[in-house]
C-alpha cells in the first residue's frame, strides 16, 4: 500500500525492459515539463481573474477541477501518459483560479502557500535521502489509510454541503480547525516519501521509459493536494488574527 495514484503492484511483462529504462533524471525532466504546464494554465486563469473576467476565470476553474479529477482517475487505472500533460495544464486552470480567489482575500497568501510547498518539499527530500524516514512497508500502509480517510472526510463534507451538513472542524478557524489542517498538511508531505520511493525505486527495477511519466504525475498530485492544504491552513491562521 502506498500513495493511492501509484500503484505498485507490476507485472513481470511490465518489469521487462525492451528499450530505455526510467530513470531519476527523466522524471526530473518531465516533472518540470508538467510544472511549466501547470504554472502557465494558472498564470493565464490569474490574469483573468485580475482583469476583471470573472466568469471566463470561474468557468475555467471548474472546468479545471472537473476534467482534472476525471483524467486523475483515467490515468491512475490505465497509466495513459498522452493524458498527463493535458491533466496538468486542467489543474494549472483549477489552481489560478483558486488562487487568485484566495489571493483577493488574503494578500501575499498565494506567495507564502508556495514558498511552504517548496520547503515541504525539500525537507521530506533531505528526510528521504538521508534515510531519516525509511519508507517501509508499515509507513505506506499508515499513510495509504491516513489518505484515504482525509479523501473519505473531505467526499462527506461536500456531499453534506448539499444539505447544509457539514463535518465539524475541517472548515473552522478554530484552534481545533487549525490543528486538523496542520495534520492534514503534515500527511500529504510525507506522501512525497512514497513518491520519491516509487520514482527510485523504479529506475532501479528499469521499467520502462514511459513509467517516468506516471512517477511525474504521482509526483505532481501530490504537491497540488500539499500546495492546497496550506493555502487552507494559512487562510485559517490569518481568519484568527
Amino acid at each position: 500500500m502506498s500513495n493511492p495514484i501509484l500503484n505498485e503492484k507490476f507485472t513481470e511483462q511490465e518489469r521487462v525492459l525492451e528499450g530505455e529504462p526510467m530513470t531519476v533524471n527523466g522524471t526530473i525532466q518531465v516533472t518540470a515539463f508538467l510544472a511549466i504546464l501547470l504554472i502557465a494554465a494558472a498564470a493565464f486563469v490569474w490574469s483573468r481573474m485580475t482583469l476583471g473576467y470573472t466568469d471566463l476565470a470561474v468557468m475555467l476553474t471548474g472546468g479545471g477541477l472537473i476534467v482534472g479529477f476525471i483524467l486523475a482517475l483515467i490515468i491512475s487505472f490505465t497509466r495513459t501518459k498522452f493524458l498527463i500533460p493535458v491533466y496538468a495544464v486542467c489543474e494549472g486552470l483549477f489552481l489560478g483560479g483558486i488562487s487568485a480567489t484566495f489571493e483577493a482575500s488574503y494578500p501575499g497568501i498565494v506567495s507564502q502557500a508556495v514558498a511552504g510547498t517548496f520547503a515541504a518539499l525539500f525537507a521530506m527530500l533531505i528526510l528521504y535521502r538521508t534515510n531519516m524516514i525509511r519508507c517501509t512497508d508499515k509507513f505506506r500502509s499508515v499513510i495509504f489509510i491516513a489518505t484515504l480517510s482525509i479523501a473519505a472526510v473531505y467526499l462527506i463534507d461536500f456531499i453534506g454541503g448539499f444539505f447544509h451538513m457539514h463535518v465539524p472542524m475541517i472548515n473552522s478557524f478554530s484552534p481545533a480547525g487549525i490543528a486538523i489542517s496542520a495534520v492534514i498538511c503534515v500527511i500529504a508531505a510525507l506522501n512525497l516519501i512514497i513518491d520519491f520511493d516509487f520514482i527510485e525505486r523504479g529506475s532501479q527495477m528499469m521499467l520502462p521509459k514511459d513509467m517516468e511519466w506516471y512517477g511525474a504525475f504521482g509526483l505532481m498530485v501530490t504537491l497540488v493536494w500539499l500546495y492546497l492544504e496550506i493555502l487552507r491552513l494559512l487562510a485559517k491562521i490569518q481568519d484568527r488574527q
